[in-house]
C-alpha cells in the first residue's frame, strides 16, 4: 500500500491536526497537557516536532490563531515544557499573549488610519461647481 491516505482520511487528518496545533495557542491547555504527564511522553514530544510543518506557508495559512505556531516551537524545548505544568505560568503567557494582541491591535488601527489619511491627501482636488460639466 502506498503512503497516500485515502482523501476522506487525509481530510479526517488535517482537520484532527489543525484544530489541535491552534489549541495550543491557549496555555491553559498547555498546563492541562503538562499536568497529565504528556510533555514528558517520547511519542508526545516526537509528535510536536513532527507538527512543525504547520509553519510552512501552504499549511500556515490555515490557521486561524498564529500564536500557536510560537508555541509548537517553543514546546521544542524540553525547558519550556518542565515549565507548563505550573500554573503561574500559564498565566503570565495568557496574560503576555493578551497585551501583545492589545499593543498590535491598537498600533494596526493606528497605522490603517495613517494610510487611509494619506490616501486621501494624495487624492487628486474634486473639479469645483460645474468644471466638470464643461
Amino acid at each position: 500500500q502506498s503512503g497516500i491516505l485515502p482523501t476522506s482520511q487525509a481530510r479526517h487528518r488535517f482537520q484532527a491536526e489543525l484544530e489541535f496545533v491552534q489549541c495550543l495557542a491557549n496555555p491553559y491547555y498547555l498546563n492541562f497537557l503538562a499536568q497529565r504527564g504528556f510533555l514528558k511522553e517520547r511519542p508526545f514530544i516526537n509528535y510536536l516536532k513532527y507538527l512543525l510543518y504547520w509553519k510552512e506557508p501552504e499549511y500556515s495559512k490555515f490557521l486561524k490563531y498564529p500564536t500557536c505556531l510560537h508555541m509548537l516551537e517553543l514546546l521544542q524545548y524540553e525547558h519550556f515544557r518542565k515549565e507548563q505544568v505550573n500554573a503561574q505560568c500559564a498565566k503570565f503567557i495568557d496574560e503576555q499573549q493578551l497585551l501583545h494582541w492589545q499593543h498590535y491591535s491598537r498600533k494596526r488601527t493606528r497605522l490603517q488610519q495613517a494610510l487611509a489619511e494619506q490616501q486621501q491627501a494624495q487624492q487628486p482636488p474634486q473639479p469645483h461647481g460645474n468644471a466638470a460639466a464643461k
